[in-house]
This record gives C-alpha cells, structure tokens and sequence, in this order.
C-alpha cells in the first residue's frame, strides 16, 4: 500500500468530535491486530494536543481488549509524524492537564510516554518519510520499531530552541551516536537508524506494511499474559540502569533551553513565521524542508 492512503476500513478513533474527521483511524488489518493510523497527513501528522488525545484514547482502549494482541501506530500520508505542532490552535487543549511551573510541557509529554511503556499490550511504530522530534519520541516509547530504508529521523530543534523534551539519544544511540545526533540535529536513514540502534528493522518502502504485519503476527503468538511480563523485563532493567530518572532529569534540561537568548529569538521568528524561522534554521545545515530531497515538513507541522 502506498504511504499516502491511509488503508484504515474500520471505525475512526472513538476521541474523534461527532462527525469530525478523525484524527487517528482505527482498524484491524489481520487478527489480534489493531492499528493506529495518524490522520493529518497535510500538516505531516504533526503531533496537536488533539490528535495526541485521541491517540491515547485509541491506545488505552487496545490496551484494555482482551482481543488485542499487538498494536501497530503509523502516519497516513507522507510520513510518520514531523514533530509537535508549532501552528496548533491555542484553544486545543493539552490531552492531560499542564502544570504552570517551569518545565511543566517536558514533564507533561514524559507522562504520556512512560504510559505507552507501560502498556501491556506490545507497541509497534511503522516509520516512513520524516520522523522528527515529538515523532521520534511517540516511536521510541513503542516496545518495536521498524522504519523504512530512507525514511529521515532527526531532532532538529536542538539547533535553536531547546534540548530534547524525551532525551532518548544516550540510551538508544550510545554516547558517540548520542552526541553527534545532540550537536548537529542531522537526521539518520532508516538503514543508519537500524545501526545506530534507534530501530530494529529497516525494509524497502514498499515492503513495509507488509513486514511489520508479519513480524506483529508472530509477537501475537506468544499469550498475552506472558507477553506482558516479557515487556516489563526489558524495561525494568532499563529503569534499573536510571532510564527514567535520567530522561525526567534531562526534561528539566529542556526547561533551561528556553530561556536562553539564541531560544528566545528563534521563537521572536516562529510568532512572524513558521516556515520562513524553519527555514533560516535548517538552511545552513542544508537539509530537512531545504534540502534536496523535497518538500519538508508543512507549516505547523514540525517540532519543538
């Protein structure tokens, strides 16, 4: 299937207003299966306050069916998902409350992620076209990752704007891996992401569908009770090795980044314009909405 048809037949997301376009389709492609498909395809499924609720409301109830066994999130149309919304409406509310206090964003979206990890059902990100910054976290809090052979993950906004919000770099990507992705905001392909160790697979574009039901069929085999106990081994010897402690640590790291004066001018140019304040970042580096493999990320539609 193509990367810009959804392919979702089943009911859209139960979080979706009274005939509103879902935000997140919901199906069943194969049995045991649900999948999660973003559906903001014009706006690179950038990550709203909106369709972030309804995502968790689609997550909480697979969690919660006994006939679910695996759950798969991927993006409709050109890519996964280019980050936070920068462009979203204010008057969207966050999908869990946000303390007033410094740092409240960073520790708020933690919260969402350590939920997705503490799922039982297993999670699988299906990756293709960009994956930045908000969508790297989204997939990195996924017990399973499998991207496409030229899809681009990156978190440019350590350029200008802050640290990460979900500093998931050392613990993927290694310290030397962890510090070039930190000092330069350069994107890795799916085929380096496997490498690097962000990713466990990386297939052919086309393939990829294909491949990641296959591989979420035979993690449906193994029964749900012991499934879930497999997960927790895995993560309980990361929280064991400071995990979590260290990526609420680095939130508040993230806090600090937003006042500092290159922050606070790069965000003077975000309130005149999105695009033109995303261009001036990524053009000297040559790469993302200004480099040459074709349009970037849609106004609105790209991290913080």
């Amino acid at each position: 299937m193509a990367h810009g048809e959804t392919g979702a037949d089943g009911p859209g997301s139960p979080g979706a207003p009274g005939g509103a376009e879902p935000l997140v389709l919901v199906d069943e492609p194969a049995p045991s299966i649900r999948r999660l498909t973003l559906n903001r395809p014009a706006k690179r499924n950038a990550l709203s306050n909106a369709l972030r609720g309804e995502l968790f409301v689609a997550l909480r109830e697979a969690d919660a069916d006994p006939a679910v066994r695996a759950v798969v999130i991927r993006g409709g149309g050109p890519c996964f998902s280019a980050g936070y919304d920068l462009a979203q409406d204010p008057a969207e509310a966050p999908p869990w409350p946000i303390t007033a206090a410094d740092g409240g964003w960073a520790r708020h979206v933690l919260q969402g992620w350590f939920e997705m990890m503490d799922m039982a059902t297993p999670l699988i990100a299906q990756v293709h076209g960009y994956c930045l910054a908000g969508g790297t976290e989204l997939a990195t809090a996924c017990d399973l990752v499998y991207v496409a052979e030229d899809a681009q993950i990156g978190y440019p906004p350590v350029r200008l704007m802050s640290p990460p919000d979900m500093a998931w770099h050392p613990w993927l990507l290694g310290w030397r891996r962890a510090m070039e992705a930190m000092l330069t905001g350069d994107s890795m392909s799916g085929t380096e992401a496997v490498a690097a160790g962000f990713a466990n697979r990386a297939f052919p574009p086309a393939e990829l569908d294909e491949a990641v039901l296959a591989i979420a069929a035979r993690v449906c085999k193994v029964p749900p009770d012991l499934q879930a106990l497999n997960k927790r081994v895995v993560h309980r010897a990361m929280e064991g090795m400071g995990m979590r402690d260290a990526m609420r640590a680095t939130a508040d790291i993230n806090a600090l980044g937003f006042h500092q004066r290159s922050s606070r001018a790069y965000f003077t140019q975000l309130r005149a314009s999105v695009t033109e304040a995303l261009d001036a970042r990524d053009g000297q580096f040559g790469d993302y909405r200004t480099g040459t493999a074709g349009a970037g990320p849609a106004e609105g539609g790209d991290t913080t």
